[in-house]
């Protein structure tokens, strides 16, 4: 086990805040989502956020893919303290107020772009049954500048200091130069850079951003919804979750002393992982569905549960083993919340 220290994981992403309720089918399809998606906010949805907090029971919570995940893998090593950097774009108005306040509590080491163009982003977690379908008004997070923020030399030092890097796939859609600065600083000091495919739209509409970063990616996470619509994309031509991460880690890759890994989660069903030839499946931790609060940030949190393993230096299968207890704590709070100390063995 090597020694942790601040700043080893770095994160960058956009950091919005959650607008979570439990909401009606009605609701669902009056504007027209899916029980279990991941959508950017177009016009039509704009009356959606109105609507969620004057009709229900809304919470707020800090959110955003990365900086979730982020502040798991801090909660889950402790201390040190802001072993987790996180980059990201918010507006100066209250809600990047709330997003700093909560960085600070998750003892996350966030530097935001701050501008004032825009507000700071917002996510709409419309939740029904175990399902949640999240609608994204990126707002501020999109006008994340590479020139204006991550080339800036105190902020390029944090990077150089990281040894894991993870960028949730949501980030293609807002600054793939900046993905690539990251990418290739990690691929020629032989350091991880982690990906998460995210959402099947990044697999449609982004892929060929996508694509560009695929080479430089040592550790490519996703679920079963979004491994099929990026196989789809790509042609492999099945839809056998198993064949298609063996057929992503087979993708061409710059840093070839590293061959990459792929995590693929399956909601209840178990995890699968492929390294060089070999596929692992690793079954997830038993939860009585009537202990399921709240879905959303289950991924982020396997993910955090993850990093926080590689960071320490943890064989994967202990990598995996962390993501499954991280992501069984958080379905059972509401939004990507957890108790003051993992019980993490």
């Amino acid at each position: 086990m090597s020694a942790v220290r601040p700043n080893l994981l770095f994160g960058m992403g956009n950091p919005l805040l959650d607008i979570s309720a439990v909401v009606d089918k009605d609701f669902l399809d009056k504007y027209s989502l899916k029980p279990n998606d991941q959508i950017l906010a177009e016009d039509k949805h704009k009356a959606l956020f109105d609507e969620l907090t004057k009709k229900f029971n809304v919470e707020y919570h800090a959110g955003g893919a990365t900086q979730n995940s982020v502040k798991i893998a801090q909660w889950m090593i402790q201390e040190p303290h802001k072993v987790g950097t996180f980059f990201g774009c918010i507006g100066k108005d209250k809600f990047g107020e709330i997003l700093k306040k909560k960085a600070e509590e998750a003892h996350v080491d966030a530097h935001y772009y701050e501008q004032d163009e825009e507000p700071t982003g917002t996510c709409a977690a419309c939740i029904t049954g175990d399902n949640r379908s999240l609608v994204a008004n990126l707002a501020a997070a999109n006008c994340y500048k590479k020139e204006k923020h991550l080339d800036l030399e105190e902020n390029w030092k944090l990077v150089e200091k990281a040894k894991v890097y993870y960028i949730a796939g949501f980030f293609l859609t807002v600054s793939l130069e900046s993905i690539l600065k990251v990418a290739k600083h990690a691929s020629e000091k032989n350091k991880l850079f982690c990906m998460n495919l995210s959402a099947p739209f990044i697999c449609q509409f982004f892929k060929d951003n996508l694509m560009q970063v695929m080479p430089y990616i040592d550790v490519l996470f996703g679920n079963e919804t979004e491994a099929t619509a990026f196989a789809k994309e790509q042609d492999f031509e099945t839809k056998d979750i198993k064949e298609i991460a063996k057929k992503a880690q087979a993708l061409p890759k710059v840093n070839t002393k590293r061959q990459r890994i792929v995590v693929f989660t399956q909601g209840k069903d178990e995890t699968i992982m492929v390294l060089g030839d070999k596929i692992e499946t690793f079954p997830v931790l038993k939860i009585d569905p009537k202990d399921i609060v709240d879905t959303n940030g289950a991924g982020d949190a396997f993910v955090g549960g993850f990093l926080s393993g590689l960071v320490q230096d943890k064989p994967l299968d202990q990598c995996v083993r962390a993501a499954h207890y991280s992501a069984n704590v958080i379905i059972r709070r509401a939004g990507c919340t957890f108790p003051e100390k993992p019980d993490f063995k």
